[in-house]
């Protein structure tokens, strides 16, 4: 009798892919997986390609319903934090929501300016600073 691969599934994020391969492995189902290199290296070509393929053999397709059945939904395990008590809060409103990152007030200082208008190019220095969602305040 001649095996035929085929596709059982097809899945737009290549960590899932992984995960549910990783399963069927430990359950000695023999798999792989296509365009999961294309999809990890330029995830804008997901779609064009299709996602990742899951490739196995037919005669294991009830048996791969079944196993995966019993699991439907994937459980990812919660990543326990550290609590960091050195938060920063901001100056205007006293949140916690901030994040350091480009500005985008007086995001380019004048000499910046200047000189990619006389050189004719993008400003290339871009300030950073922290930056409140609660209220908009952006300080140093």
């Amino acid at each position: 009798m001649d095996d035929k691969i085929i596709v059982y599934s097809t899945f737009y994020n290549p960590i899932e892919a992984n995960i549910i391969k990783a399963k069927l492995e430990d359950a000695g189902i023999p798999c792989f997986l296509t365009d999961e290199n294309v999809a990890t290296i330029q995830p804008l070509y997901n779609q064009a390609i299709g996602g990742v393929k899951l490739n196995v053999f037919e005669k294991d397709v009830e048996q791969i319903s079944m196993l995966l059945a019993d699991n439907a939904t994937l459980e990812v395990p919660e990543i326990e934090t550290e609590q960091v008590d050195d938060k920063v809060v901001c100056e205007n409103c006293g949140s916690t929501n901030v994040s350091y990152g480009l500005a985008t007030k007086n995001k380019h200082s004048w000499w910046v300016a200047v000189l990619s208008i006389l050189m004719t190019v993008y400003p290339f220095k871009a300030n950073k600073c922290y930056h409140c969602y609660k209220c908009g305040h952006e300080f140093k």
